[in-house]
């Protein structure tokens, strides 16, 4: 444990890439198995089932440290992190304190066995632990044990940097690590031996994922980095969830980009998949359909998370795999091949498809002579309710990850509105000490009311000077929520707008974000809840163009 919670602190301490990918590399070379199979599935953000309620851990601090509970939940307001706020708050372990168990003991003695036992068995195991740990120690823990643990590094980092320490190709163990794989020491041992052998008929592949694309193809500068169009696949971007769709010997299943298997909520896709043949793991982008026209995001997520599925939500939400990759072909890993020919393959198999009635479809490439003309085509693409485009080299091998220079995502431009700020919250973390968690509301007559809530957007600079203003103009106090004069103006932008029944405006923004203060504006002059809902498509997304259409 004290080699994980020192690994924590030095990942916590830096921003720079090498320096955390050097602090992961000392730590696997200097742990046994059993740590670095905990360490790596803790680091990589592979879930653990929450062993106590966060309730429960104040009340037990409150008392072990006779602190009333207000106080600790004040202390947490002003702290912004509850692990943290719980190791300040505790007494330090007396001098003949046990040390604590290594990290592969504490997950599998302590926090593991927790959702299994009572309340007061929980306590007792939760105490225990306390008595072992110094304060980092115990903060590390209460991530662990409230599955809060995030720390500055992902997949990629962790991959990276275990590749380095095994000698294996960074991408062969990306692969390995993908999908479920138990953290037990053999298993590890398995996973870092450049020689195992490693079959699983339903291991995904690591996904390939798009950069925006900030250069403006139309630009001097951007035409010479991008070259010419016809470099490039171009397919529209649509709003689904990402998916990779295997079919090898008798096994199908359904991964989304989190590493969840989805296949139990969508069985006419699973059905669909036993027309492919054998060896086959196509990468695309599961949408809701209405007569072959997308419908919004929000009706999609009525499927998801189920265990089954019964006729009246199969009949109300109607899916379609949009195909867009072709990652193995025959039981052949496909993903080395240029993009150019792995498009070719994905069409011949389609062509051996029934055009319709089963829910896959090929996702059609866009054609267009130069950047301008695709420019214009892009000025419609919300029309179609579709983000913008896929811009996909064509001698791009799928590797893992985000790459820049390999696809790239070239979106519509926003929409945007100027809203006024009404309510404000304090951040977490490094941020816990200023309000930067903000509420937004536009005019309804005389009356403000919320559209949405933006955490990004603003410098740090803009940051505290926005903090000051708020702390001035307080009006009310709700818990953490502080509301404020109407004073201040912000142009929001978002991705798109639904209506929603559970929002008092009676919209919803996708994906809001500040754009930029607006000092130029009054209050009075921002945005009406009458021109927000004119923001909103005639039929919710229903574009003219369907999912398989150029």
């Amino acid at each position: 444990m004290k080699r994980f919670v020192r690994l924590f602190v030095e990942l916590d301490r830096t921003t720079r890439t090498t320096e955390k990918v050097a602090a992961l590399e000392r730590y696997f070379a200097a742990v046994p198995p059993a740590d670095a199979a905990w360490a790596t599935s803790v680091l990589m953000g592979r879930r653990v089932k929450r062993a106590a309620g966060t309730g429960q851990l104040r009340e037990w601090v409150a008392e072990a440290s006779g602190t009333p509970l207000w106080l600790v939940e004040e202390s947490y307001d002003a702290v912004g992190d509850l692990a943290e706020t719980l190791a300040l708050l505790l007494p330090p372990p007396g001098p003949d304190a046990p040390p604590p168990p290594p990290l592969h003991r504490v997950m599998e003695d302590w926090i593991l066995p927790l959702p299994e036992l009572d309340d007061e068995a929980t306590r007792e195991v939760v105490e225990t632990a306390w008595r072992h740990l110094d304060e980092t120690e115990r903060l590390v823990f209460h991530k662990l044990l409230t599955g809060g643990f995030r720390v500055g590094v992902g997949k990629k980092l962790v991959t990276r940097a275990l590749a380095a320490h095994a000698g294996m190709d960074p991408a062969v163990l990306a692969h390995r690590l993908t999908g479920p794989w138990s953290p037990d020491p053999d298993t590890f041992r398995t996973l870092v031996d450049p020689d195992a052998d490693l079959p699983d008929a339903g291991r995904p592949y690591p996904f390939l994922l798009a950069h925006p694309l900030q250069l403006d193809p139309l630009e001097p500068e951007g035409a010479r980095e991008l070259g010419p169009v016809s470099d490039w696949i171009v397919e529209w971007k649509w709003d689904g969830i990402r998916a990779q769709l295997i079919r090898r010997d008798e096994e199908v299943l359904l991964w989304s980009r989190g590493e969840e298997v989805v296949t139990p909520a969508f069985p006419e896709i699973e059905e669909a998949a036993r027309l492919l043949p054998p060896g086959t793991v196509l990468d695309g982008e599961l949408l809701a359909v209405g007569d072959d026209r997308p419908l919004p995001f929000a009706e999609l997520q009525r499927r998801l998370g189920r265990k089954r599925v019964g006729p009246k939500i199969l009949r109300d939400v109607p899916v379609k795999l949009l195909a867009w990759d072709l990652l193995e072909d025959g039981g052949r890993d496909a993903r080395a091949l240029p993009q150019a020919e792995r498009r070719g393959a994905l069409e011949a198999l389609f062509r051996n498809l029934p055009e319709r009635g089963i829910p896959l479809a090929l996702s059609r490439e866009v054609d267009a002579p130069d950047w301008e003309a695709l420019a214009r085509l892009r000025e419609g693409a919300r029309d179609r309710g579709v983000e913008g485009f896929m811009l996909k080299r064509r001698d791009a091998p799928y590797g893992a990850g985000r790459e820049r220079g390999t696809w790239w995502k070239w979106k519509v431009d926003p929409l945007t509105l100027d809203a006024v700020l009404m309510y404000a919250q304090r951040g977490h973390g490094r941020r816990a000490s200023l309000y930067t968690d903000y509420t937004f509301g536009v005019w309804d007559g005389d009356d403000l009311v919320p559209v949405g809530k933006a955490y990004s957007g603003l410098t740090d600079k803009e940051i505290r000077e926005t903090d000051r203003w708020i702390r001035r103009h307080i009006v009310e106090k709700f818990g953490p929520v502080r509301s404020v004069e109407p004073g201040l103006v912000f142009e929001l932008a978002f991705d798109s707008i639904r209506r929603s029944s559970r929002h008092r405006s009676g919209v919803a923004l996708r994906f809001p974000r500040m754009a930029r203060r607006r000092p130029d504006k009054a209050p009075a002059e921002a945005d009406t809840l009458a021109r927000v809902r004119a923001l909103l498509p005639p039929a919710e997304g229903h574009g003219p163009a369907g999912p398989g259409d150029g």
